[in-house]
């Protein structure tokens, strides 16, 4: 008489030991994902006197203790267009933002300090000025 297979039930079967894998692989990603910081976006409105002779962007975005979060150089050859957005992932609070530009015919670099204060927007809108050339 051959020996009869064990009985099959839903609790013995193989794929629930995978799906309860599964399940906390999903609930591990849910969570790693729900605590990821939001994308901002930093959009520089660069209307005003001296920004056509602009050449070169440095925005450097700093925390409480002066550590620099964000830091991204951009360069233009007939000066930058009237809007400017860099991408960064922020949570919400106060940073400090430091902008040195390059301004044609200046050799040091002109900086320019921003508070940035992040709310739940995804967006920041500044207007910096360019403070006028000192001879």
């Amino acid at each position: 008489m051959a020996e009869e297979a064990p009985r099959r039930t839903w609790r013995t079967h193989p794929l629930i030991k995978r799906l309860a894998l599964i399940a906390i692989v999903a609930v591990g990603l849910w969570l790693w994902k729900a605590t990821d910081l939001p994308e901002r976006q930093i959009i520089l409105q660069l209307t005003g006197d001296g920004w056509s002779s602009a050449r070169a962007l440095d925005l450097q975005v700093l925390d409480d203790e002066e550590h620099i979060l964000k830091r991204e150089e951009l360069f233009f050859a007939n000066g930058p267009p009237p809007e400017v957005t860099f991408k960064m992932r922020l949570p919400e609070g106060t940073f400090r933002a430091l902008l040195f530009v390059k301004v044609e015919g200046r050799e040091p670099r002109v900086r320019v300090e921003e508070r940035l204060t992040v709310g739940e927007g995804e967006a920041i809108v500044r207007q910096p000025r360019l403070p006028a050339a000192s001879r």
